[in-house]
Parts: structure tokens; sequence; C-alpha cells
């Protein structure tokens, strides 16, 4: 099948041969018909499958063929919401890439960075806006946007924004939306939340889904190596020094672990930088474009950067720390092995984290090959200790505010983040102090772990 057969226009295709694509993945050649025909959609598919151009080639079509005439600053037709400032990005890239023979505008606002230039544009009037909750938010409550004139909706990876404690930003966005209007939701995973959600918000969805739900591609060769937790760093430095690795995407659980271990790997010859929620905007891009183009070897990051990190041909990725959350070894993973390529990820796991491994196997519904690297056997001896879940995946993800504001003071949406996460860390404390004595087991749900 080609995209010609899709039905998007001349403008499109155009677009999508320059950028070297000629046969739509599974996910687009099920979703963009569907979306033309203005139907509301609820998409799941494994990352790295074209999922973003699969909603935003037939978003552009229809936005074009539906305009109307207007008066003054042009209306905002279109909302893409997307939980991270990198998938926010990414998106906002697409739409110019893809839309670029079109005379629609566009733009994306995300935190970290002043928003004044954020406002200017926006006065001057889009079409398209891909913004994350928190910051789009804040241009409400500053009068810079109008979302009133909303008819197309998208939610990406909206599950990870139920994940990062978003349900009631998205709420009051979705209050100032009209009602009639079309819906897309799409994510790697969907949990009973985002059930619910879909089924308060789409109207007679179609189902795409192009993979089993919450599985890996099978393009990624994944394997686990046991190792005693003192010894990890030691390994991993053997791995990509023996293994010559040139381009390795390395997963720690915490900011300072990851900060930690990036400072480690250059101290051994290893050009490493770290991404995570406390590194200002312009430092995680400088990582992340240093590490694209070769100038850095390995990039340390947090689960911020399981999702919307879209690396060409990533060959490594590795779980140094196994996340909290199972879900989450999907879309870290799902960083190699996109568009076609195949990739390999490796996990090091010690005796604290086979009951995240067992989790993840039942979620993926597969064992994970494991194999014992010479002289890194692990001690029998040591027994398992409790994983640390106290400082929760939520500020990982980047909701807690960078000190590094170019604006020169914390936003709205940072300030709400850091009351949400106060809050949620006095919940925590209050119920172990009520569990205290009567069970070690943790009771941590995700939104506040």
């Amino acid at each position: 099948m080609s995209f010609e057969s899709l039905g998007l226009m001349a403008e499109l295709l155009r677009a999508v041969s320059e950028k070297g694509y000629n046969t739509p993945t599974p996910i687009q050649t099920q979703a963009i018909p569907l979306i033309l025909q203005g139907r509301d959609i609820m998409g799941g598919a494994q990352t790295g499958t074209g999922k973003t151009a699969g909603f935003t080639l037939p978003l552009l079509q229809r936005l074009f063929t539906t305009a109307k005439e207007h008066t003054g600053r042009r209306p905002l037709r279109a909302l893409v919401l997307t939980p991270t400032r990198e998938l926010a990005a990414q998106v906002a890239e697409s739409v110019d890439i893809y839309g670029r023979h079109l005379p629609l505008k566009s733009t994306v606002v995300y935190g970290g960075v002043s928003i004044n230039p954020q406002k200017i544009k926006l006065v001057k009037g889009v079409d398209i806006l891909v913004a994350t909750p928190g910051r789009l938010l804040d241009h409400v409550s500053q009068r810079s946007v109008d979302l009133s004139k909303i008819e197309i909706l998208v939610l990406d990876e909206a599950d990870r924004m139920l994940d990062m404690g978003f349900i009631r930003d998205i709420r009051k966005i979705l209050a100032l939306i009209p009602k009639q209007k079309q819906t897309l939701l799409f994510s790697a995973t969907f949990s009973d939340e985002i059930k619910k959600l879909s089924s308060d918000l789409l109207k007679s969805p179609a189902l795409v889904e192009v993979a089993q739900r919450n599985t890996a591609s099978e393009r990624v060769t994944q394997v686990v190596h046991p190792v005693d937790k003192s010894r990890k760093r030691e390994l991993l430095s053997y791995l990509i020094g023996s293994k010559n690795w040139k381009q390795v995407l390395v997963f720690n659980r915490t900011k300072h672990g990851a900060n930690r271990l990036s400072d480690q790997l250059n101290t051994d010859g290893i050009t490493a930088a770290a991404i995570h929620g406390n590194k200002s905007q312009g430092a995680r891009t400088k990582a992340l474009a240093d590490f694209k183009t070769g100038k850095v070897r390995v990039l340390v990051a947090t689960d911020i950067a399981a999702r919307g990190l879209d690396i060409n041909q990533l060959p490594h990725v590795v779980n140094y720390e196994l996340p909290n959350v199972a879900e989450d070894y999907v879309h870290r993973i799902g960083r190699t092995g996109r568009a076609g390529n195949e990739g390999e990820a490796m996990s090091l796991v010690c005796v604290d984290e086979l009951k995240l491994l067992s989790d993840i196997e039942r979620l993926i519904k597969r064992d994970i090959p494991k194999v014992i690297i010479n002289d890194f056997e692990p001690d029998p001896a040591i027994k398992a200790e409790p994983i640390n879940k106290g400082r929760g995946n939520q500020q990982q993800a980047g909701r807690k505010p960078s000190r590094n504001n170019s604006a020169g003071k914390k936003s709205a949406s940072a300030r709400n983040d850091q009351r949400r996460t106060f809050k949620e860390r006095s919940n925590n404390q209050s119920q172990s102090r009520r569990t205290t004595g009567q069970s070690h087991q943790r009771g941590h749900s995700h939104a506040g772990s």
C-alpha cells in the first residue's frame, strides 16, 4: 500500500516523499483514512511505529480542506497535548515538516523556557498548537490563547499524562474546548484510567490497534544481565568498551543517580551526559543534540526520555535500573528498534529488582533471556533490599520546576506542579506513618511514587 492510496492530498504526499518515506506503517494505514472521515480515534501502537505521522498528516489535511474565511487573528483550530517537552518538540517538528507546503501556521509551548516569545507567536495567531498541559494553562490564565474554536483535539501518550498527575489540568483544558470536536487519543499502552477517560471524551471511537498492548517491538532484542548492584557501573563500562558501542541510551530511576552515573562514566573515559527534569531546557536540548551527533557517547536519562526521544537508528538501550512501573519498560526500550530498524535492549538487574523484573515479564507476556557476564556473576549471599521509591516518577519526568527558568521566575504550571508534588509526598508520608509497625509492604500508587 502507498500513501497515495490513503487519500492524502498532493501537498502532503510531496512532504512525505521529501522526508524519504514511501510506504505507510500499519498504524498509519489504519488511522489516516478514519481520521480523514472525521472519526474519533482511540489508537494504540508500539513506540517507533509512525504514530505521530499517523495523526499529523490527516489533521493537516482536515484543517486545510475545512478552512473558513476569518477576520482578525486566525483562530486556533487544533490542539495536541503531550506529557513532556521533548515529545512536544518532536510532534511540533512533524507538523512543520509535513505541513511545509500548506498555508497553515503552528507553534509549540512548554515550560522551562521564557513564556514571552511563546505569547508573541500565539497572539499573532496559529492554526495548530502543540503544548504540555501546565504551560498551556499558563497561557490560558494570561489570555494569550483562546481554546473556544478548537475543532480537533489530540491527546498523545495520554497514559503518561495521567501517570504524571496531569488529569486535573487536562480536565480544566477540556472544559474550555467545544464539546463538538474530533478527538484523537493515542498511546502505546491503555490502562483502566485511559479507558475511562476515553469513554468520557470520545464519541463512538474507532479502535486502531496494530499490536498487542503493552508489548515491545519484535525488532528489539531483549536480554537481562544479572549483576550485583555495587558492580553495575563497572559492568556497564565493560560492555560499552568491550563491544565498542558508539551510541547508548541508559535509563536510571532518579535524577541524582543519572548525574552520578554520567560523572562516573566520564571518569572511566566514556563521554556521557545526563538528561532529566532538573536540567534546564537548554541543557536538555544540548545534551540530546550532542548525543545525536556523536559528541556524547552515552546519554543517561530518567523516564523523562522514555517518550518523545526520536533518535534515528539508536542501536542500544540499557536499563541501568529497572523502572518502578512495568509499562515504562516498554516505552524505554521503544527508543530503539524504531522505523523498521533493529535494536538491542539490555537490563542490568540486581537481586533487589527481581520483583520489578517479574512484573515486566508478566506485562509483556514473555520471559526475557538471562545472560550472566563472565567475572560479573552475582553473589548469591546478597539478600534483596527494598527499593526506595520515595521521590517518584513524576519528578523524574520533569514535573519539578527547574531553577534555571529563563523567564526569571517560576511559571504558574511550575508552581502548580510543585504544589502537587509536595501534596503527594505529604500524603505518602502520612500513609507511611499509618502503616508503621503493621506491614513493610509499600503502598504507593504510581502517581504518588
